[in-house]
């Protein structure tokens, strides 16, 4: 790490622990030319994930969408926060275990899908008729039966 004072290219580590935030560290550095103190942050860089949309718009991932829909589904069901949360972080590390740069959004509404199933099947049913946009009651009535299969 460069001095920030005189330049120099080789400075010392003297303490490291983790940030506040606890998603970076903060090092200590000593510089040996001028001996000046100066504090780094070291935080782990993430590629932004790009979501292709239905009609090939491509906008950068946002989790929040997935809880507004998760939370939706799961409106006046019983089903405990601490469920839903750990739904919601199952479904993320799921997208981006697939190391893409890119997802189409129906990749990601079959996996909130697949998850939903598993949370409540109410939730599931509530969150598949706006996916695969049920146009009347015999799509439904599709979707009730390949579920209860």
């Amino acid at each position: 790490m460069r001095c920030p004072y005189c330049g120099n290219p080789d400075t010392r580590v003297i303490d490291s622990r983790p940030a506040e935030d606890k998603s970076s560290i903060r090092r200590r550095r000593s510089c040996d030319e001028c001996g000046k103190r100066f504090t780094t942050y070291e935080k782990v860089e993430t590629i932004p994930l790009i979501v292709i949309k239905k009609d090939n718009n491509r906008e950068q991932y946002q989790r929040s969408k997935i809880e507004n829909g998760v939370l939706s589904a799961c409106y006046k069901r019983p089903v405990p926060a601490d469920q839903i949360q750990k739904t919601i972080e199952a479904i993320e590390l799921e997208i981006f275990n697939r190391e893409e740069k890119e997802i189409p959004s129906s990749e990601i509404g079959e996996i909130v899908m697949d998850k939903l199933k598993d949370l409540d099947p109410v939730a599931y049913v509530r969150f598949a008729s706006v996916y695969r946009e049920f146009k009347d009651a015999n799509t439904f009535m599709d979707e009730l039966k390949k579920f209860l299969k």
